[in-house]
């Protein structure tokens, strides 16, 4: 037991640790932020990233957030930049340095090289005083007070404050560029995530048998009609062909708890009238939405004012988007 509480007591420290860091930096946004923010929406080249360590690591993630948000940028290893790989830099390009210290040896020799070719260097540092953060065009402070680890020695805190502080810059280039989630899609079409942003309700709904009734249509035949279509409801139309309700299972065994008596009933006198519906050109997650809003498993999907079909929670989770 002793051991559980420890465990949690040291969890809780670390957290709030680094919460109490990330807050701190809303301190630090300054001109010098807005600056490199303007820089790479007007720059004619891409972001290129770089960083040993740890913050290679955060450097990698930074990269990919900007690049699923409509960002160009690359990854180059600092160690693996003075070996060669300095050959990816172009002079329109943006370089972000991330280090704690901002005097690793690597970073020392990178930096000149950088200068030398003409691109904009920044520095994300959590020293302000580093050799890093002089040579740099524009400072990106992510000054922490201390690491979480208890020797002051691993980068925990630093480099959680490295990676928001590239959240932050990405949201801010994301905003700015007025990227929609229609942008979103097509650099994620894959998966769960990709299909939520992309499908479209009338590609995936059943329309070759829509179950439908008359208003004035048995309770034998809306039954029948419910148990072919197996769709668990059916649509209710007016002589006109207009919706103008819906019957569901739920709608049947709530009449047979009232009345075993049901010749004298029609769709009309059990339905639920104005269902919830939706355009078949809505998106699907959409759909979803609404069921969960609603506290339904099924929507009738129309085309203007025409009955295209059912989409049934069913479809939706089939599809891997619950």
């Amino acid at each position: 037991m002793n051991l559980t509480k420890n465990i949690r007591k040291t969890a809780t420290r670390v957290l709030q640790n680094e919460a109490n860091a990330i807050k701190n930096l809303i301190e630090f946004l300054n001109g010098d932020f807005e600056a490199c923010v303007e820089s790479i929406l007007t720059s004619k080249g891409r972001v290129v990233i770089t960083g040993v360590g740890k913050s290679a690591i955060i450097a990698n993630k930074i990269v990919a957030t900007l690049n699923s948000t409509g960002t160009p940028a690359l990854f180059m290893h600092a160690a693996d930049a003075i070996h060669g790989d300095l050959g990816m830099v172009q002079q329109e390009d943006v370089v972000i340095c991330i280090s704690k210290s901002g005097n690793t040896p690597e970073i020392k020799v990178l930096v000149p090289l950088l200068k030398k070719r003409g691109s904009l260097l920044v520095a994300m540092v959590s020293n302000t005083n580093s050799y890093l953060a002089e040579q740099a065009t524009y400072v990106l402070n992510a000054t922490i007070d201390e690491e979480a680890c208890p020797l002051n020695l691993a980068p925990t805190t630093s480099t959680t404050a490295h990676l928001a502080l590239g959240d932050a810059l990405a949201v801010c280039l994301l905003e700015a560029k007025g990227f929609t989630s229609e942008d979103f899609a097509e650099y994620h079409p894959g998966g769960s995530l990709g299909k939520q942003l992309y499908l479209k309700v009338e590609d995936i709904i059943r329309k070759d048998e829509i179950p439908l009734v008359r208003d004035d249509a048995g309770i034998a035949d809306v039954i029948v009609e419910i148990s072919s279509k197996r769709l668990g409801a059916t649509g209710v139309v007016n002589s006109d062909g207009k919706l103008v309700g819906i019957v569901t299972d739920g709608d049947l065994r709530r009449m047979l708890q009232k009345t075993l008596d049901i010749q004298s009933l029609v769709a009309r006198d059990i339905m639920t009238q104005n269902p919830k519906t939706i355009a078949k050109d809505e998106y699907a997650i959409r759909a979803l939405n609404s069921m969960k809003r609603h506290n339904i498993t099924q929507l009738v999907v129309l085309d203007g004012e025409n009955i295209a079909g059912f989409i049934h929670i069913h479809e939706l989770m089939r599809e891997g988007i619950v």
